[in-house]
């Protein structure tokens, strides 16, 4: 039966907490991964978790079984009177039968590595679906974070954090489970069979190797930390520069920044540069000390054995025994050495990324929310205030509604809270005081999915998806046929470009769409809007970057979708908002204005001289068009058709 993480009730990502962020310990970090390598839910993990740990025990006496076979191969062919046989006794025989405790030699090191294998590949499952869930839980809550925490983020550096996070993840736990533990199980067995074999001296003088061994570890490796997070810092940075360059292309080639843009990368990869070598630098030195401490360590037993070969303690076999017994301690410990040093680096590589888990999302759904029920549409302000710095407000008790099946337009100048308005309707951020209903619901009370389902968004800037063009518009309503998005495209007056493409269809836009111009990245947009069919629409400068023929061409698709759906229109373009039901003017975030488009022209306020100077832009672009035409060059450039929206206020 397979298995689906389709679920986001108990799957859905726990911030991790302050706390835990602080520690960034290996015991903090296993106790947060446990639940996903011993998962509740998954009996058949568990298994594989059972049967890796006996397949390690039975690999483990195995491997300690070999320097035995070594031993009695060497007492045989030596003669060492070390178990004498009799006749009757076929074991003794076996033992000292040289060429079956060799070929017994060679078939426990097959089995070693043929178990440690097995184990491995059983274990690969549950690691790797414990490193899926975290990274599934993790991009599902960088989606519930707020607008916010994402225009205050680099893109490129927040992937390259959850990359190594990721990578990390499954360091840590294929370390601890497949390597950490296998090698303290060995070392302690390794210490009691010297102890048995032998006696204390021996033991003393491999304890005081592990202790030192494993004391420079640390301290070499707490030394390396700070290199390895610079490192990581500067590869970072110079990632975000690469992708925040590659991002803005064409702006590089507008302004001929390519030396300018390659320098600053420059500049960055050779910090990188520099951390890199020391972090390989400080790794040389971290492997010279440890093979320094062992070696003695391993000539101090080598020397007690010899002493006792020579006053008959021994035997040969002893000598060769304790050597192999030793390098067979050096294995696990340089493993562990090197398992202290990935886990700390794994634990630095995912630390940012717990620092993102531990971010609680600033929009949530209320305990018990219910869907919203969208019986007509009607949208209602009451004294809504606003505030992305509390400092600085900028709706200040906005109060007016939006009936139902009607459409109203929202104008004004730059800076006025219009498209914060649309983030506050769509909830990409909470009110400061006041209430938005939706047919009498408070939309804080609903759940933001069932919101935002009923809602469908032309924004201003619209980004695709680097897919097909039926991809992007399918993305409005994903179980749509392809007779339904073809429909959304004729609506949207797309179809026929699309049609004249040689792939049609299935031709793909390239990233963030550039490969469209901007108008047909906006058709696509509201060829998606059309096909998700909402009861409200939100139309942000839903045409701003279409033509005039264009436009006007939009403008009756969009009558024809907004018929009898309710309808809040953000615009720029006075022309585009004429046969709004109401049209409201915001100045610094109050309602200057309100009425029809004749009933504003009449009092000739804001509206009024807004409109004056677009038709007086128009005609001058008219009129230099003409002159043009003509052949006769103009004195002056006209004045944008913009310029009456200027203020020297902030952005929205």
């Amino acid at each position: 039966m397979a298995h689906t993480d389709s679920s986001r009730g108990a799957g859905a990502a726990q911030p991790v907490s302050d706390k835990f962020v602080e520690r960034a310990t290996l015991i903090g970090t296993l106790a947060h991964l446990w639940p996903y390598i011993w998962p509740s839910d998954r009996a058949d993990l568990k298994m594989r978790v059972v049967w890796s740990m006996v397949l390690l025990v039975i690999a483990k006496i195995a491997t300690l079984s070999v320097p035995f076979t070594f031993k009695w191969a060497i007492d045989a062919l030596t003669g060492a009177d070390t178990a004498p046989v009799q006749a009757s006794n076929w074991a003794l025989w076996l033992i000292a039968s040289p060429l079956i405790m060799t070929a017994s030699y060679g078939a426990l090191r097959v089995l070693m590595a043929v178990l440690t294998q097995w184990r491995d590949g059983i274990f690969a499952k549950v690691a790797m679906h414990a490193v899926r869930k975290l990274a599934y839980l993790t991009f599902v809550h960088m989606h519930e974070l707020s607008l916010r925490f994402h225009l205050e983020r680099k893109t490129g550096g927040l992937t390259r954090v959850l990359e190594r996070g990721r990578t990390g993840i499954e360091t840590i736990v294929r370390m601890v489970i497949l390597q950490l533990i296998p090698t303290i199980v060995e070392v302690s067995l390794l210490m009691a069979v010297l102890l048995w074999k032998f006696d204390w001296r021996y033991l003393l003088a491999t304890m005081i190797t592990v202790v030192v061994f494993m004391y420079f570890t640390y301290i070499a490796t707490e030394w390396r930390i700070d290199i390895r997070r610079k490192m990581n810092d500067s590869d970072t940075e110079a990632n975000t520069k690469a992708i925040d360059s590659l991002l803005n292309y064409e702006t590089v080639k507008y302004f001929g920044a390519e030396e300018r843009e390659a320098t600053r990368y420059d500049h960055s990869m050779e910090r990188y540069e520099r951390a890199s070598v020391k972090t390989y630098t400080s790794l040389a030195v971290l492997n010279t000390g440890q093979a320094v401490i062992f070696t003695v360590g391993l000539t101090a037993t080598m020397l007690m054995c010899a002493l006792g070969v020579r006053s008959g303690r021994n035997t040969v076999g002893d000598f060769v025994m304790v050597n192999a017994m030793m390098i067979q301690l050096y294995q696990p410990l340089n493993f562990m050495g090197m398992v202290y040093r990935e886990i700390k680096q794994a634990i630095i590589d995912i630390e940012k990324m717990f620092v993102v888990l531990s971010q609680k999302p600033e929009v949530k759904d209320i305990p018990g929310a219910q869907p919203l029920i969208v019986t007509s549409g009607n949208i209602r302000f009451e004294d809504v205030r606003f505030a992305y710095d509390p400092e600085r407000l900028i709706l200040k008790g906005l109060s007016f509604e939006v009936p139902a099946g009607k459409t109203v337009a929202i104008v004004g100048p730059s800076g006025a809270g219009k498209s914060t308005i649309s983030r506050l309707l769509f909830r990409l951020y909470d009110i400061s005081s006041g209430k938005i209903l939706i047919d009498g619901q408070d939309i804080r009370n609903v759940t933001q999915a069932s919101l935002r389902a009923s809602i469908g968004m032309v924004p201003q800037d619209t980004v695709l998806f680097n897919d097909t063009i039926r991809y992007n518009i399918r993305y409005g309503r994903w179980d749509a046929t392809d007779a339904e998005v073809e429909q959304a495209a004729q609506l949207a007056q797309i179809d026929s470009f699309i049609r004249m493409s040689p792939k049609g269809y299935e031709t793909q836009v390239g990233e963030r769409g550039l490969k469209l111009s901007g108008g047909e990245k906006q058709r696509v947009a509201i060829a998606r809007t059309v096909l998700k069919a909402p009861p409200i629409l939100l139309l942000d400068e839903a045409t701003s970057a279409l033509d005039s023929h264009t436009e006007h061409e939009i403008q009756g698709a969009l009558e024809r979708v907004s018929r009898n759906r309710t309808s809040l229109v953000i615009a720029h373009r006075l022309s585009t908002v004429v046969s709004a039901d109401e049209i409201i003017v915001l100045d610094q975030g109050r309602i200057a204005e309100r009425g029809t488009h004749s009933q504003l022209l009449a009092t000739d306020g804001l509206y009024a001289s807004m409109w004056n100077r677009q038709r007086e832009a128009e005609e001058a672009r008219e009129k230099l068009a003409r002159i043009g035409d003509d052949g006769e060059a103009p004195n002056r450039s006209p004045p944008p058709i913009d310029d009456a929206l200027a203020t020297p206020a902030a952005a929205e």
